[in-house]
């Protein structure tokens, strides 16, 4: 490693100069690059030694631009067969957040200070917090995707993430609204309104998500062979995406089987009855899957507002009364209400399980999502009763 200097003159006779740096990278090939200032020369001449020694230098020329990586990882990501929602996302972070603030810098170039920029333009942008996160997300995931091709040997977003972990799942603690039960989460009061003003047409579909737990995607794959009407249990094995495509659930958890009640088994079996050929429970008229949108538009908002599970909203009708809107509008809702039913206590009537078969009934990858999601719901041991009780026995 050398840091010297050259002198040339131009051919209008001007003289010049620059520092060079020469060395040899990790591969054993000769490299140059070139400063107009010692000081400059002499700060990368440190940090490419240090570099070379550690194994993780990269040389301008043998990297390549955010823009270039960010497309070879989405081509690695459409030859990995991930799902068509999955590839967009990526391709709209790719265009939209990315390559218009960062897509001509080096890999080589990027480092803590240069993410920590590129963060806060993305805030001064506009970005929410939680689209902010996402980006920094995928950003890590294109540099990670280079390190594997050798275009680059750091990854400066795993490092801010690494050392923010702490601090940033505190915060998330503090700022985590919990889920209650008439806000987040239908009543028991609720629910059975709503299942009393469903149309025959949507009966199934809902009464099925209430007493499952099911997502959106679960439910519009659930095939007929995954029913079990003797046994009176559903098994959760493919899942539709938001374009009808189907896959496995998104991770092994999301394969279970789930015992239902008997009202489940009558409705599905009345469907049967009535469905045409497709293997899939909830199919269109075309036997493919329904998509979400329909199932809320068409069903559940509907359905809502004839049972009379509204809020006001600031609109006002032609009669000068508020106009009212669905107070839960989506299928994510139900699924909360399935949680609380399954932690609630029996003489509450709920079913009383433990948290681990709660996990595994809603399909949670850990007992952790299922704790950070639902824990305030379960019972305390130092609840009504037994609270009295204790502070009796002390005072004999």
């Amino acid at each position: 490693m050398s840091v010297r200097k050259r002198t040339w003159t131009t051919p209008a006779g001007d003289q010049k100069s620059a520092w060079v740096v020469d060395y040899t990278d990790m591969a054993g090939k000769r490299r140059l690059k070139t400063f107009a200032k010692k000081k400059e020369a002499d700060q990368f001449a440190a940090t490419a030694a240090v570099e070379v020694r550690e194994g993780v230098h990269v040389a301008d020329s043998a990297s390549v631009t955010v823009a270039k990586a960010g497309a070879l990882w989405i081509a690695s990501g459409e030859t990995a067969g991930l799902e068509r929602s999955t590839i967009n996302q990526r391709k709209s972070h790719l265009a939209n957040h990315i390559v218009p603030l960062i897509g001509p810098t080096l890999l080589s170039k990027l480092t803590v200070p240069v993410i920590r920029d590129f963060e806060d333009k993305l805030r001064a942008g506009g970005r929410s917090a939680a689209m902010t996160k996402k980006v920094l997300t995928s950003l890590g995931s294109i540099l990670a995707d280079a390190n594997e091709r050798g275009l680059a040997m750091r990854n400066p977003v795993r490092d801010i993430k690494g050392s923010r972990n702490g601090r940033e799942k505190r915060q998330e603690n503090r700022l985590r609204k919990r889920l209650e039960v008439g806000v987040d989460i239908p009543t028991r009061e609720e629910v059975k309104a709503l299942l009393g003003a469903l149309s025959p047409h949507w009966r199934p579909l809902v009464i099925t998500a209430v007493f499952t737990g099911m997502r959106s995607s679960e439910l519009r794959g659930l095939r007929w062979q995954d029913v079990n009407f003797k046994h009176e249990e559903i098994r959760v094995a493919q899942r539709a995406d938001q374009f009808g495509e189907i896959g496995p659930p998104k991770s092994s958890a999301g394969v279970r089987t789930i015992p239902v009640p008997t009202v489940v088994i009558n409705a599905l079996k009345e469907l049967k009855l009535k469905s045409s050929d497709s293997a899939l429970v909830f199919a269109n008229p075309d036997g493919e899957p329904r998509s979400h949108t329909n199932i809320i538009d068409k069903g559940l908002i509907p359905a809502m507002i004839a049972a009379g599970v509204t809020i006001k909203t600031s609109e006002i009708d032609s009669d000068g009364n508020p106009v009212l809107k669905a107070k839960y509008t989506g299928l994510h809702s139900l699924r909360h209400f399935y949680a609380s039913w399954c932690i609630n206590r029996k003489e509450d009537g709920g079913l009383g399980l433990p948290p681990k078969m709660v996990q595994e009934r809603l399909g949670h990858a850990s007992i952790t999502m299922t704790f950070d999601t639902y824990g305030h719901l379960f019972p305390r041991g130092d609840d009504g009763g037994e609270l009295a009780d204790a502070a009796l026995s002390l005072l004999k």
